[in-house]
């Protein structure tokens, strides 16, 4: 075992600046460090196993050390592991923009590739003004985005953003959206359906695009979840009149499914359960399985032709990035879109959901549990000081945090977001082990709410 846990935590220490972390923290919280992983499993150097029920930050689909992704990269190392995609290409980017292009929904016809899920937004946001510049309507320069959303943490993609936690330190770098407050149904008023409080929510979205719509690039949205805003959830039918009033307002819309596309919500791509195509759809997380960083944006041929003139136009879109299209990502997305289209993924996944369902049921009943809410392989249970007034616990607190530490002492990654346990395991959980997470998560809720 070398080292052990111990040694490295300790190196890690010496060196390492971690994501998403005020690295204080560690002087009382371990690092865990992590020597192998197999299926929904994370095994450190002392031999602990934990179950990732976070999909690793919500990328890996289909397991740690999947032997067909395994086999498609080793393959692809021996041939050829990165060439610039400026002036050339290479079999994998090709093969996978014809797959993308096949299975999105209708009107997608051209692939750009990215880095990661914030650059494919970033793509997005440019094109889209770009488009409009190249068109001749200059006036054309803001976004409309909600109340709640998160789209990454570039720049671009941060003034899209609305997360306070995440935005307000960098808010003088950062352009001004336009925001439209979010559908999300977790205060729906008593009586009142999903569809209902969704439709009601859509008002304001279409007021502003009555009143923008002649200074507005394109409305971004994440669809049905808005994942890293405490997943919070809400109808198709948004989604339906989003789309018709881009369209009616000459506006484009992104759909950003970086973290629920690829069946996280019970379809191949969130967008269709509400049967409608975006101008732009951005991708990435489950793109590759959870093995390496890839993002893409797939548009349309009328955005494409807009870039589409002789060099000295200068309409070019030359945004780039060095990695751009790289050789290994592209075959480990081809072999996780080939199980997609080998197993049945999506009715195991119903499969899953339901029985995620009924092992949280119970959770309903908790005092300070105010909602348990699900949409596919995606369910949140919300932590309240009151349940009646859904008055939440206090940021400062960090009852999350209690959590995260019982459940990793019970062999389990949960990653509460503030006062909101979720679950978003890997497609390859068993009901087992699901029940087994439950449990886990109940005791966890227990302990944190216990003062």
């Amino acid at each position: 075992m070398g080292e052990g846990n111990t040694g490295l935590e300790q190196r890690d220490l010496a060196v390492l600046w971690h994501p998403c972390t005020q690295m204080k923290d560690h002087e009382r919280l371990p690092v865990i460090p992590i020597r192998r992983g197999r299926g929904v499993w994370l095994e450190d150097f002392d031999g602990r196993r934990y179950l990732d029920a976070i999909s690793s930050w919500w990328v890996n689909l289909f397991g740690h050390s999947h032997p067909r992704i395994n086999a498609a990269v080793k393959a692809q190392v021996e041939e050829l592991e990165q060439v610039l995609l400026a002036g050339f290409t290479h079999e994998a980017a090709v093969s996978l923009a014809e797959r993308l292009v096949a299975i999105s929904p209708a009107g997608l016809r051209k692939c750009f590739f990215a880095d990661n899920g914030s650059c494919a937004v970033e793509v997005a946001l440019k094109m889209s003004f770009h488009y409009w510049r190249n068109r001749g309507e200059l006036r054309k320069t803001r976004f409309i985005c909600l109340e709640n959303a998160y789209h990454g943490e570039t720049l671009g993609a941060l003034s899209v953003s609305q997360i306070p936690l995440y935005r307000d330190t960098y808010a003088p770098l950062l352009r001004d959206a336009i925001v439209a407050p979010s559908p999300d149904c977790y205060r729906r008023a008593p009586g009142e359906t999903w569809a209902e409080c969704s439709r009601r929510g859509f008002e304001a979205m279409a007021d502003l695009l009555e009143r923008h719509a002649d200074e507005v690039c394109a409305v971004i949205v994440e669809p049905l979840v808005q994942c890293a805003g405490q997943m919070r959830m809400y109808d198709p039918v948004y989604l339906s009149l989003v789309r018709a009033a881009c369209s009616q307002h000459r506006v484009h819309l992104i759909a950003d499914e970086i973290a629920v596309g690829f069946g996280r919500t019970g379809t191949l791509f969130a967008c269709e359960q509400a049967a409608i195509a975006p101008d732009f759809l951005c991708l990435s997380k489950g793109l590759t399985g959870g093995y390496l960083p890839l993002g893409a944006v797939l548009t349309t041929d009328e955005i494409y032709r807009a870039f589409y003139a002789d060099y000295d136009t200068r309409t070019a879109f030359l945004h780039s990035h060095s990695y751009t299209g790289n050789p290994l990502a592209c075959r480990a997305a081809l072999a996780t879109l080939s199980l997609f289209e080998e197993q049945p993924v999506l009715a195991g996944n119903r499969q899953l959901a339901q029985a995620m369902a009924a092992a949280t049921a119970h959770f309903t009943d908790h005092p300070h549990v105010a909602e348990v809410r699900q949409t596919g392989m995606i369910l949140a249970v919300e932590m309240v000081q009151d349940k009646a007034t859904k008055t939440p616990y206090p940021w400062q607190e960090r009852r999350g945090l209690r959590i995260y530490r019982q459940a990793l002492a019970r062999g389990v990654l949960l990653r509460p977001l503030g006062n909101v346990v979720y679950f978003m395991p890997p497609y390859v959980i068993t009901e087992d082990e699901i029940r087994h997470l439950a449990e886990v998560a109940w005791e966890g809720i227990n302990l944190a709410t216990s003062d």
